[in-house]
């Protein structure tokens, strides 16, 4: 998991360092590698305690496996992150920044990543 949490924020970091994006620097820290690690464990842990149960993880191509699970994490990031940019500042005090509006779009991506990631290396040890 710390792997899942450290690639990302060090490469979206220096992308946002090298742009000069002070709002993807502090994105890469929390919300791009935080959903990448919460993903990455939470697929990470369902693949070795029931994957291997789901007949559709072994059976399908390694390619569909990854696909199917980089869909489904990218919807319920999306989701969240669209709530979350909705709800935190109505409800909080959370103020409506910049990091907020970019939610619906780095929660998606990072959960897409790190599922295909996952799945991906999960697959190719248990084929």
């Amino acid at each position: 998991m710390l792997v899942a949490y450290l690639a990302p924020a060090l490469m979206a970091g220096a992308g946002g360092v090298a742009s000069g994006q002070s709002g993807l620097t502090m994105a890469a820290f929390t919300s791009i590698a935080g959903t990448s690690a919460v993903v990455a464990l939470l697929i990470g842990s369902w693949l070795q305690h029931r994957g291997r149960s789901r007949t559709w993880t072994t059976a399908l191509p390694r390619i569909m496996v990854a696909a199917i699970l980089a869909a489904g994490a990218a919807v319920i990031a999306g989701l969240v992150g669209w709530f979350a940019s909705r709800w935190l500042p109505d409800h909080t005090s959370v103020v409506d920044t910049a990091w907020l509006a970019r939610l619906h779009i780095d929660l998606p991506i990072s959960a897409a990543v790190a599922a295909v990631i996952v799945s991906w290396r999960w697959r190719r040890q248990n084929p």
